[in-house]
Formats: structure tokens, sequence, C-alpha cells
């Protein structure tokens, strides 16, 4: 068969020749990443489950069309800027998709004929399911929400700089060629938010990887029964049946109705919420936030609570859904307790309370579009960890919402801890002021925490991107400490920084202890062995780091980790780790240390020593690898962690 030319559309020429194959096979190969490119595009008004559809659709489309087998057809290549290593076959289907999502951007006209892109995708379809990627934690939620304030050309410009990571020229030169109007605007927008680049990677932004939830189930068994019965009936039912009960208004960004259940219905009337008198927790002989009284400038629209209940009751497409791990998101089995209603910078928020979690419903002040829903496991909360709920995020800064009995809040450097702690400004409804929140990337410099005192003592509490900031505390494991005093700062400080492992983790509280000390091997001083150790509220999921930290460090180095081990904990506080050191003379060492009540150390493997007592100094080699073992002055061993 005689080969037929593809007329190229209007852009930058190319010196490069594309044959059809060599871009389908760019196509192929690379078909995630593309995916995810138009995904990201995309505006987030179109909800989720269309997004995903659609991104699939557009690079599925990026191939010409009228091809035939066998057909060798050539087509001619955009310049890349070296995206994919230089590949014109990307380069040609990259700009394809990044052209049709653009087009898929722009509102429908009256009197304009559509494009194909802007209408729901015929192909890929699932019926019966509503998919979407997988939900991320708060930093990719304030991405997506700054990159849904873009307009669609710049959208298009910070992931094409974030993910593709081409240059200014390059890039102005594929978005002329997308048909972008004014490239270096888009550039100039784009880079008002902040670059996230490592963000674009997450499991958040995958339409490939997906989670998948039925539609509403009831109203498809209707609308195939009328389906059934006339084809005319069918047609005017299935209009009427897709509007819920009360209509799409009072229940703002919810799903529909599925169920009409009094015990659901009980649990979504904002008239049955539990509100605790303001003064229930002096006279309490709990501190939980079972007593904590209902707050907020807002608390008693209705209106917002109705949209807050049946939100968390059916979350339609359009909602931010995220949850600790380990949390259940269903339904609340009864109505809740109303913590807070009120305004936080620029959104509505409502905080509730079931006895086992913690609710935040958030939408925009001006209007119900973008709404967000986050869970936080908070069973058995008590004292400190009841102390203090985020109320918000923005712009690299954390607003608090404190318990009625927080007499005083403040803002502290665990970097610093001779620094001293800097007050907030605690309003009548128990909100804080904005402190500046623990960094999200790049080097850390500072670890800003939460310092609230009370009548029982100071506590120290830590951001890590969930509802509830985890408690800080030092000292062994059977008897703890607050966080708070100058000798725990001190012992924190070199540390701190390791808290960024423990983000998004459903963590409860971390708890740092020195269980030894060992002379170095030149003389130069004594190193610090400390184990951090970070438990969670679901129980699983403990993450143990021993950190090894030398005479006049700044910082302390993960010498090794374990994840669900009792180690250094309330059942097992033993703990055995080791690493290898190099003196000031260039003698390299393996250092290794277990906690008190460690009658002996022996190395294994491509070390070989063992000691009596605790420590262990063995002459080694650079890149050895050994295993530890020790045993216990009960007769019981223990391994050291990896």
């Amino acid at each position: 068969m005689q080969s037929q030319d593809v007329a190229p559309r209007p852009g930058p020429s190319a010196g490069a020749v594309v044959g059809i194959e060599q871009a389908e096979a760019a196509l192929v190969e690379h078909y995630p990443r593309l995916v995810r490119l138009a995904y990201l595009m995309l505006p987030p008004s179109l909800g989720r489950n269309r997004r995903v559809l659609t991104a699939h659709a557009l690079a599925q489309r990026a191939l010409p069309r009228g091809r035939a087998a066998g057909d060798t057809s050539a087509i001619p290549a955009q310049q890349s800027g070296g995206g994919r290593d230089g590949d014109p076959g990307y380069a040609f289907v990259r700009l394809q998709v990044v052209r049709t999502a653009l087009e898929a951007g722009v509102p429908l006209r009256r009197w304009a004929w559509p494009k194909r892109s802007q209408l729901p995708p015929l192909l890929p379809q699932v019926w019966g399911l509503r998919l979407f990627p997988r939900s991320g934690g708060a930093d990719e939620l304030a991405l997506d929400q700054r990159l849904s304030a873009l307009s669609g050309p710049a959208r298009a410009a910070y992931v094409l700089r974030g993910l593709e990571r081409l240059a200014d020229a390059p890039l102005r030169r594929v978005l002329s060629a997308a048909g972008v109007a004014d490239p270096a605007g888009a550039l100039r927008e784009a880079s008002g938010v902040e670059a996230r680049d490592a963000l674009l990677d997450s499991p958040e932004f995958d339409p490939c990887s997906l989670q998948a939830r039925p539609t509403d189930l009831m109203r498809r068994r209707q609308h195939t029964k009328a389906a059934l019965a006339a084809t005319a009936a069918a047609a005017v039912c299935g209009a009427l049946l897709a509007l819920p009960g009360d209509g799409w208004g009072p229940d703002g960004a919810a799903a529909p109705s599925y169920a009409q259940n009094p015990a659901a219905e009980a649990a979504l009337d904002p008239a049955r919420l539990e509100r605790v008198a303001p003064a229930a927790w002096e006279s309490s002989a709990r501190t939980d936030f079972s007593v904590w009284p209902a707050r907020g400038g807002l608390v008693g629209d209705n209106a917002l609570l109705r949209r807050a209940l049946a939100v968390w009751a059916r979350p339609g497409e359009s909602v931010r859904v995220s949850a600790t791990p380990g949390t259940p998101s269903g339904a609340p089995p009864g109505p809740p307790q109303l913590l807070y209603e009120g305004v936080v910078d620029e959104a509505r928020v409502v905080l509730l309370y079931d006895g086992l979690r913690v609710v935040r419903y958030a939408e925009p002040k001006d209007g119900t579009g973008g709404a967000a829903l986050d869970f936080a496991r908070a069973d058995g909360a008590d004292g400190a960890e009841a102390s203090a709920v985020v109320l918000g995020r923005a712009d690299g800064n954390v607003r608090y919402l404190t318990a009625p009995w927080v007499k005083k809040a403040a803002e502290r450097d665990l970097l610093k801890p001779s620094a001293g702690a800097m007050d907030l400004t605690l309003s009548a409804d128990g909100s804080t002021s904005p402190l500046a929140g623990p960094p999200q990337s790049g080097t850390c410099t500072s670890w800003n925490v939460l310092q609230v005192e009370d009548a029982t003592g100071t506590r120290l509490l830590t951001d890590l991107g969930e509802l509830i900031p985890a408690h800080l505390t030092a000292g062994g494991p059977a008897a703890p400490r607050e966080a708070a005093g100058a000798e725990n700062l001190r012992e924190w400080a070199p540390f701190a920084c390791s808290l960024a492992t423990m983000r998004s983790q459903g963590v409860r509280s971390v708890n740092a202890w020195e269980y030894a000390r060992q002379p170095l091997p030149d003389g130069s001083g004594s190193a610090a062995w400390v184990c951090t150790r970070a438990d969670t509220w679901r129980g699983g999921g403990t993450r143990v780091l021993a950190q090894f930290r030398t005479p006049g460090g700044v910082y302390g180095a993960v010498a090794a980790k374990a994840e669900n081990s009792p180690a250094c904990g309330s059942r097992d506080p033993h703990v055995l780790a080791g690493v290898l050191w190099k003196s000031g003379g260039g003698v390299w060492y393996l250092l290794a240390a277990g906690g008190k009540g460690t009658a002996s150390v022996r190395a294994t493997g491509g070390v070989s020593g063992s000691a009596a007592g605790p420590l262990l100094t063995v002459r080694a080699t650079q890149g050895a690898q050994a295993s530890l073992k020790g045993t216990l002055t009960d007769g019981r061993d223990i391994t050291g962690l990896r």
C-alpha cells in the first residue's frame, strides 16, 4: 500500500521526521506519563472521574487519524527541547495531548460548535463505577487547589516545567505550537505557584492507578426497571430520578441520597447535633474531644451544617477526601458532636467528632465547589493528644483550634532549643494566629512546633500533615516526659528533621530517647545514640529510628530503622543498632550500642567481633556489611535494627 502523508498542524518546524510507528511506539512506552500530563492540565472543575476518563481519551487520540494497516506515513516532529531524552515521537504525541487538554478546558459557547475534547469522552467508559486516583496528603491537596486557580495555559506551563523539566525557551515553543496566544504570560502566571515537582509524581495525580466506587445503586436499579417498561418512559423517569429528593441546593457538593433510613437521617439532621456546654469541661473528669464546646463565628448556620453532614455521608465526585491510615471514612453512626463552625482564611470550616474520628469539612467562602473532607482517627485521645486540631493550612502556615483548657499557645523552633518561644494570639473561640509550618521539602533549617500550656503543664505538638498534631515526648519508654523542658529540647534538637519521614502516617506521638553514649575510638569524645519512636492511632505502622550523633554534630544520622517493631517502646524498651564510622585519622570502625540491660553485643558477616556490655567497637573497612546480635541480662537474644 502506498503511504499517505499526514499534514501537520501549525507549529514550530523541526528537522526530524517521525514515522507513525515511531509516534505509536512513543505513545505506548510513555502512556502513563502522557495520561498524567493530561490529568494535571485538565480543569479540576470537571470532577475526578471525568478528568480520569478524559485524560485517557486525550492520550489515546494523540495519534493522527486515517491510518491503515501497514501504513508507514511520516509526520513532522515538533522540537522537543530534550523532553523524554529528545525522542521526536514523544515530543509529537505530547504536543497533541497538551493541545487537546487545553481545548478541553475551554468553556462551551452557545453559538459555537464544540470540539471533541470539550465533550465527555465516548471511550473509555466504565459503566456502574466512578474512578479516581488515590487520595494524597495535605501537600497534594494544597497543590491541586493552587493549580485549579491557574488559567489553562499557566497550568500547562507549570506541569510541563515540573514533570518534563522543560526550560523556558522550549516550553514557550511547545505552548505556542499548542495554540497558546501568550506563552510568556502563561509562564509568568505559572511562576507564581511554588515549584513542587516531586508532588506532581505522587499517586494523587496518577490516573493509571485508580480506586473504584459504585455509582448510586438504588438509582441504577430504578433506571433499569424503567428501561424495561418502555424506552420513552425510561427517558422521562431517568430525568426525574437524576435529582435527589430535596434537590442539589441544600446538600451542596454531596452525592444523591441513597437510603431513607431513620437512623441515617437522624445523623444528618443539623438540629440533632451534639453541642456541649461551654463550661462542661471544667467539671468533667475527662480531657478529650467529648468535652469540647461548639465554637466559631458561624455556629448556628444550619445550611452550612447540612452541607457538611451530607458531604460526610456521601461525598460527591468533586469532593477531595483524605483520611489518615487506618481511619474509616464512612458516614457517622449517629448524630456527631459539633466542635467548630466558622471562617478560616478563605474557607468555611466545620469540625465534627463522632467518638472515633475528628472530621473536617471545608468549602470556599464564595461557593461549594472544591469542597474538602478530611478524616483523622482520635479514639482514646486524652490530655495532650486532644489539645489541638488543625483548622487550616495556607501559604506554608498552620492555624489550630485549641482545647478549652489551653491557656496559652506559642510557636517554637525545635532546632533552636535556646531561642525561646514566640507567643501566639488565642482568639475568643480558641483558634491560634497562623504559625509557620515545618518545611515540606528542601533543606531542613527549622522545625516549628506548637507549644500549648494548661493547668497541668506545657506540651509540644507538631504538624505532620494531618488533622491532629503529633505529641512530642522525651525519655525512657516506660515513663516518657513532656518534650518542652530545657534538657529535653536540647535532646530533641539534632533529631527534629527526622520527623519529616513520619508525615501522613497517622502518627499519634513521637518519643526521643538517648539510650546510650559511646566513647569514640580516636578519643574525640562520646557519641550519642538516640531512638525516636512514632506510635500511631491505629496501633500498627509504628516507625523506629536509631540515630547516631557525634560530638558537636548539628544533626543526627539515621543508623537503622524498623517498622511495626516493639523495639524502643513501652512493651520492649530494648534496642540495638550499629553504624560504620570514620575516625579523624581515616580509620573505619563498626560502632554498635544497645540500651540498658544489654549484657553483650556481637557482630558477624563483613565485620566480626564481640564485647561484653552494651557497647561494641571493632575496626572495619569502608562499605562492610555486618549483622548484629545482642544478649540481654535476662538471657533473651535481640537483633540489631537495620
